[in-house]
């Protein structure tokens, strides 16, 4: 468990399912978010994927998103990446800024990454700010890197975050 200022981060366990379920169901979410049909099954399926740490964000006492990391364990390229998805009921009250600080403190002084990386859609401002905000820094934009919910090509941000550059 990791408590940040605002958030306490948990391993999710089958019984967030349905709030996580909840958030990723709210239109907000869902934009950014899109997932397969069976976003029940891919919440349990990350849940118990051995190579994927996710985690339940607590806000409260309830659960008001998740947050995820993975490692590229090769030494030569060693670093962790992280995704997030929040509840839009606790939007802008620095919860995303401080789940997002909470883990890169914990991937950088527990785990001992050096490098963490992040990749918000480029046309998400908000997102852009919360991470820069911890002090990830864009290094390029990652043309036609998803697809929207109109089936158009969208670009993405490629962000990160080097170690000393952590904003506490």
């Amino acid at each position: 468990m990791l408590t940040g200022a605002l958030v306490v981060l948990r391993p999710a366990t089958p019984a967030d399912v349905p709030a996580l379920r909840a958030v990723r169901d709210t239109a907000e979410v869902r934009a950014r978010w899109r997932g397969p049909a069976d976003v029940t099954a891919e919440i349990v399926e990350s849940i118990a994927d051995p190579d994927l740490h996710y985690l339940a964000i607590m806000v409260d006492g309830r659960v008001a998103g998740a947050i995820q990391w993975a490692a590229e364990e090769d030494p030569d390229y060693r670093h962790a990446s992280i995704d997030i998805y929040l509840d839009p009921a606790v939007h802008g009250r620095g919860v995303g800024t401080d789940a997002v600080r909470t883990l890169a403190a914990h991937l950088i002084d527990t785990e001992g990454f050096h490098r963490l990386v992040i990749d918000p859609a480029a046309d998400n401002a908000a997102a852009i700010r919360c991470y820069a905000k911890v002090g990830f820094r864009p290094v390029g934009v990652l043309r036609q890197y998803e697809r929207g919910a109109d089936g158009s090509w969208h670009d993405g941000l490629l962000m990160d975050l080097l170690a000393a550059e952590l904003i506490r």
